[in-house]
């Protein structure tokens, strides 16, 4: 079947975006993989689909560039709700999406999104690992996804691709694995942060649900005041803001960049 699409890019984190709602489109992983694929396919990092829901505005499907699906991706969730504000027969910009990961809110003003996300949860600050180059402290947060992060004092010197992978690839977190991020404070509210990504299998340029877990890391570890500036590899900045009572996390919230690149059609 035929496919249209959009190509949208989230601050370097690119999707393949599509309107889904008559259930035409059944992909298996293949297909999918087969549609991230840079050189045979529309190439992606993630294809995202808008599909029915009961309790809200649409239900926000998400797949890795690998074909597995995952239960939430922050820069892919702003770019879907500007696609269906704009693209999907409504001009709302007030959105309410479901995900795998709870009820997400949006605000879309043109190509800036913020979004309310889902609370945070299974917080472990001040872990050890060993890793093939010695032990290292990391810091554990689920912001929709697993991340474990890791402070570092210059992230251009971090071997991102081959320790990433032996993070992700753990047993300290089988069976699913984990994302990875390496936080730099640049000073004031501002962080650099760089992401190995579970299912893309690689570094990318941002990873939205990354710079959450970052965010706050770099908040409760290192003091860093709020909002929290967050520049990723692509180098755009992304913005992250909550509240905190006791172990509860509320009005978490990601603001950036959420652009159109092209529109096609699958054949």
């Amino acid at each position: 079947m035929q496919l249209k699409f959009v190509k949208m890019s989230g601050a370097g984190n690119d999707f393949v975006v599509a309107d889904n709602r008559g259930g035409d489109f059944r992909p298996d992983p293949a297909i999918v993989a087969r549609i991230c694929d840079r050189r045979f396919g529309v190439g992606a990092d993630g294809l995202l689909l808008v599909e029915p829901s009961k309790t809200a505005d649409f239900f926000m499907r998400y797949y890795n560039a690998d074909g597995s699906e995952a239960e939430m991706c922050g820069n892919g969730a702003r770019c879907i709700a500007r696609f269906y504000s704009e693209r999907c027969g409504t001009t709302r910009r007030d959105l309410r999406f479901e995900t795998r990961a709870g009820l997400i809110e949006a605000t879309v003003s043109s190509s800036h999104v913020r979004l309310t996300m889902s609370e945070p949860h299974d917080l472990r600050l001040h872990q050890k690992i060993q890793l093939n180059g010695g032990p290292r402290e990391y810091h554990f947060i689920n912001t929709g996804v697993p991340h474990a992060v890791f402070f570092t004092d210059n992230a251009d010197r971090e071997m991102v691709q081959d320790v990433g992978a032996e993070v992700r690839h753990h047993k300290d977190f089988s069976p699913r694995g984990t994302n990875v991020d390496w936080v730099q404070r640049l000073g004031g509210d501002a962080i650099r942060v760089r992401t190995y990504e579970r299912g893309v299998e690689a570094e990318t340029l941002a990873c939205g649900t990354g710079v959450v877990a970052s965010g706050i890391v770099a908040h409760l570890v290192r003091g860093v005041p709020l909002p929290v500036k967050v520049t990723v590899q692509s180098g755009r900045v992304l913005e992250v803001n909550f509240s905190r009572a006791g172990e509860r996390f509320g009005a978490v919230t990601l603001a950036g960049p959420a652009e159109y690149a092209f529109e096609g059609t699958l054949l």
